[in-house]
């Protein structure tokens, strides 16, 4: 065992603390804090705009000839 287990092992063995003012959240609602969120709200719309406009300036016939 190192020389920081030592010193902390008094506090690795106590029992976690509980609140006795604010009850103990679901699983549910912990695991929805961390649920993916739209960051980039708004950025599919604007790129799919991006590539219409491409569309009608060049033609869709030569963005298929580029990607294939």
């Amino acid at each position: 065992m190192s020389k920081d287990m030592r010193d902390y092992r008094d506090l690795l063995d106590r029992p976690h603390p509980e609140s006795k003012k604010h009850p103990r959240m679901s699983r549910e609602s912990r695991a929805a804090q961390f649920s993916p969120f739209a960051s980039l709200k708004g950025y599919e719309e604007l790129i799919e705009e991006g590539a219409r406009d491409a569309e009608e300036k060049y033609g869709r016939e030569d963005r298929e000839e580029f990607f294939d």
